[in-house]
């Protein structure tokens, strides 16, 4: 099944490979995620929407094992402070329901904030726009077509800080 995200791809001569998994829809975790595609979690990357009180919407793309840190997105975006825009909205901005949401071929165009470690990796994953599919890309490339700008965006999540 072609997604508007593969389809982008393809109209832009990228190179990626499509990764199916089988999905838990009580388990839409990232790491989860990675294990069924045969990646490690720091590097399938998940897409969240975040709204900033001066610039608006925007993309977030973060490890999947680390969690946003809305206070670096917010001096990075241009903002005094970021929130999460509810689950409810999600659908309505994106075209994308949760577990599958991508900035790949999104409904709306809005900025897009890339933690740097994305270009740590040959390749990274990222959602194909539906829940059981990813798309495995070089990182140089989600950047380019994707226009992200980078930055410190992400921090480990609160359960793992707590054990070091």
């Amino acid at each position: 099944m072609k997604t508007n995200a593969v389809r982008l791809l393809e109209s832009l001569g990228v190179n990626y490979e499509l990764r199916d998994y089988e999905v838990d829809p009580d388990d839409l975790a990232a790491e989860s995620v990675a294990a069924k595609v045969g990646l490690p979690p720091e590097q399938v990357f998940k897409t969240l929407v975040a709204r900033g009180d001066r610039e608006g919407p925007c993309f977030a793309v973060v490890p999947g094992n680390c969690e946003l840190d809305l206070k670096a997105l917010a001096v990075l975006s241009g903002n005094r402070k970021m929130e999460m825009v509810p689950l409810r909205e999600v659908q309505p901005l994106t075209g994308y329901i949760r577990g599958g949401v991508t900035v790949l071929g999104a409904k709306k165009i809005f900025p897009v904030f890339a933690d740097e470690t994305i270009q740590l990796w040959d390749v990274i994953s990222v959602s194909a726009g539906v829940r059981g599919t990813q798309i495995v890309l070089k990182p140089d490339d989600f950047l380019r077509v994707t226009e992200a700008v980078l930055g410190d965006i992400a921090k480990a999540k609160a359960s793992e800080a707590d054990d070091s």
